[in-house]
């Protein structure tokens, strides 16, 4: 068999197994002048306000999601995210995050010290150059060559916690699975129908010095597609990264799932590696562009805020692990 014979008749029966990724059926409906804020944990109820505070002044979705997580960020007592967040082992709190517009535009930072608003300097990455991630020392001096202040980001309660954690490591053996992760991811449609996403976290409590996770990389920690719709993943990075998490749901909702069949999959690609039974969380939100909202976690604990219709609520998800 000629070689154009054997990829036209593997093509052939590869499009009637139905393995190749199609977009659905039926389109999905942009809806407009019905906007929407969802965000991870508990303090995404703090954030969806600001971020809807914007889109009920016609902003765009970016200009909401980064507003935002901008909140948690300067939140000392969020010990996940930006100000306060737990450092690594060495004690220096670094921090990743990344931004998505509607129009498949990305930026991010990664391993970034002494900025307490990493998701502005991806959205500066984004607007003014044509990379997507800068790292490290980099995204560091491009910061500060852009307008952004230095401070010290290790709160006196950090601090404390990560020295009892060196002497006898007790902190983190009372943590539960969700306690060292809270990453927010905030997910926005606007009054054009049009979808946006933000992620930021000071990452794994005491992680290795220059680990990096899932929350700055598109495809894991943050996906959108204007056509489809925008996802946002907490918990364990490498797992995330591994089963490029966020760009999976979004292509299973592409596929014709729903926003929660698609988180759901997500989550049980994760379990079946590992036969079912997990001892770290990951959990999922997806904004789909109709409206439909999904969300799935790994564990019990996980919770999502939801902001529309003019209510601002808080929400518990049942793992499915």
């Amino acid at each position: 068999m000629k070689r154009r014979d054997f990829i036209k008749t593997g093509t052939i029966s590869l499009v009637a197994s139905g393995s190749i990724l199609t977009q659905c059926d039926s389109p999905i409906k942009k809806v407009k002048n019905n906007p929407i804020v969802l965000s991870t944990w508990d303090h995404g109820i703090s954030a969806n306000n600001s971020a809807m505070d914007i889109l009920n002044n016609n902003g765009t979705a970016l200009d909401a999601v980064e507003s935002g997580v901008r909140v948690t960020e300067a939140d000392p007592s969020s010990q996940s995210v930006g100000l306060g967040g737990r450092p690594d082992q060495d004690g220096h709190v670094t921090l990743d995050a990344c931004i998505m517009d509607s129009d498949g535009n990305a930026g991010s930072v990664a391993f970034l010290r002494d900025i307490k608003h990493p998701i502005s300097v991806a959205r500066k990455v984004m607007k003014l150059t044509d990379h997507v991630m800068l790292v490290g020392a980099g995204a560091k001096r491009f910061a500060l060559e852009n307008g952004f202040q230095e401070e010290n980001l290790l709160t006196d309660k950090s601090k404390e916690e990560w020295l009892q954690w060196k002497r006898d490591n007790s902190v983190k053996d009372s943590w539960g699975p969700n306690d060292e992760h809270d990453t927010i991811s905030t997910l926005a449609r606007d009054n054009e129908g049009n979808l946006s996403g933000a992620c930021t976290t000071s990452g794994l409590a005491y992680k290795l010095h220059g680990r990096v996770g899932d929350s700055p990389i598109i495809g894991a920690g943050l996906y959108v597609d204007n056509e489809i719709g925008a996802v946002g993943a907490t918990g364990k990075g490498e797992e995330v990264i591994k089963t490029c998490g966020s760009f999976l749901v979004v292509e299973l909702m592409r596929q014709g799932y729903s926003a929660m069949d698609a988180c759901e999959e997500a989550v049980n690609r994760i379990l079946r590696k590992q036969s079912g039974k997990s001892d770290f969380q990951i959990g999922y939100i997806a904004l789909r562009k109709d409206g439909q909202v999904g969300f799935s976690a790994i564990h019990d604990g996980f919770q999502y805020a939801l902001y529309k219709k003019n209510e601002n609520k808080l929400y518990d998800v049942k793992g499915i692990g």
